[in-house]
């Protein structure tokens, strides 16, 4: 039975998407499980994205801008939509993220955002109890398409050394984590670099911090806690924050430096585990 749940386009970015893209089946003639075989799911994927009961991926928005014709239309839209997915307080913080030109960062705790496997971030949203983990993880994806634009941010991250010593997954999500770090390396916008414990007291005590910078907008800053998040153009905050990752940058190793700390904690703490030798008899 089709499920033909009206819905209100203004209610939120995923209800728009719904309207949209039964609008642009139903003009093209195509019943929601013919649809599906165009674009290789099922008719009832079609019919709960067309009732807001499932959020679309950026490869099924794809694959629907190709099959009806729609010149990028769901493409464009599916940003909207699993932006809105992040945690309300967060959203805020994302979409300035998006606009930075530069994007300074310091993590206490765990990896940046923009710098996490698809395994780390399952990982580290599930130890945080988090709904929907799929769509957390989606949307965080997401965030990461900024380092692909035309004209990406520069993005210099400072990471704590317990960040790669604190495992979130398995071994393997570990180790594949710290080599898309290494990997990272030949991007000329990404810069990595690992505040060691011999560095010994610092200040960022506080904990983790982000200030970025517009081409047309004030300075910013951005920390949060577990429920919230906190950011201000303050030019006395922005100044003090920018003066402790100055502090920090100095402290920490060099960005080569890092990298050779990061390959060492991989292969000492993640490396691949010999199989048991099975050929032993009692």
């Amino acid at each position: 039975m089709v499920n033909i749940r009206e819905l209100d386009p203004s209610a939120s970015a995923l209800d728009y998407f719904g309207s949209e893209l039964r609008r642009a089946r139903e003009s093209a003639g195509l019943k929601q499980a013919q649809l599906g075989s165009c674009i290789f799911c099922t008719g009832s994927l079609i019919g709960q994205i067309e009732t807001a009961k499932k959020v679309p991926t950026r490869d099924f928005a794809e694959r629907a801008d190709a099959a009806l014709g729609t010149d990028g239309l769901f493409s464009r839209l599916v940003g909207l939509v699993l932006r809105s997915q992040l945690p309300y307080w967060f959203q805020p913080y994302a979409e300035m993220e998006a606009r930075a030109t530069y994007i300074s960062t310091f993590q206490a705790q765990v990896m940046y955002g923009l710098l996490q496997t698809p395994a780390y971030a399952r990982a580290l949203l599930e130890a945080g109890w988090a709904d929907k983990v799929d769509d957390q993880v989606a949307a965080r994806l997401e965030r990461q398409r900024v380092l692909v634009r035309e004209k990406p941010p520069l993005v210099w991250v400072i990471l704590d050394e317990a960040v790669l010593h604190r495992p979130f997954g398995s071994r393997e999500t570990m180790r594949d984590q710290l080599s898309h770090l290494l990997n990272l390396r030949g991007k000329r916008q990404v810069r990595v670099q690992v505040l060691p414990f011999s560095a010994g007291q610092h200040p960022a005590t506080a904990g983790s911090f982000t200030v970025m910078r517009f081409e047309r907008d004030p300075d910013t800053t951005y920390s949060e806690n577990y429920d919230s998040g906190y950011t201000t153009a303050n030019p006395d905050i922005v100044r003090d924050c920018s003066h402790r990752y100055d502090h920090l940058q100095a402290a920490a190793l060099s960005v080569e430096d890092s990298a050779v700390l990061i390959a060492r904690v991989r292969e000492e703490r993640y490396a691949e585990q010999p199989d048991p030798d099975r050929s032993t008899v009692a």
